[in-house]
């Protein structure tokens, strides 16, 4: 089952903009924040075409991000690291892999290493 990748022919705006609008995807922001962003760099686009390119072109690019998105080790170890959070002490636990890659967090009250190895453990292994 092979996928093509869609055709940007026909289209008013080059491939370098409407890809540029693949940002409704990688961070957590609104068609009409990106039809913003998109207004300070001199480009003018309405919301309701950014959300025709999402629906069309957007899944194969969030595909090839994910194809590229390295790989975790099979082997790993927990990063403990003390942070202050709205001025309360915290324990930040870190699961990295064997490259140094961050696989999860997990943020508890007081420190409990068993339960943090217990809840990477359940995590990585599903």
């Amino acid at each position: 089952m092979g996928s093509t990748p869609p055709s940007y022919k026909g289209h008013r705006y080059p491939v370098e903009v409407i890809s540029h609008c693949g940002l409704y995807f990688r961070f957590p922001l609104s068609f009409r924040e990106v039809e913003e962003l998109m207004l300070q760099r001199g480009v003018i686009v309405s919301c309701e075409t950014i959300r025709r390119w999402c629906l069309k072109f957007g899944q194969p690019s969030v595909n090839a991000l994910r194809r590229r998105c390295p790989r975790p080790g099979d082997k790993w170890h927990l990063d403990e690291v003390f942070i202050t959070i709205n001025g309360e002490q915290k324990c930040l636990w870190r699961a990295v892999d064997q490259d140094g890659n961050v696989l999860d967090i997990l943020v508890q009250n007081q420190r409990n290493k068993a339960a943090a190895r217990r809840f990477f453990r359940r995590l990585l292994k599903g």
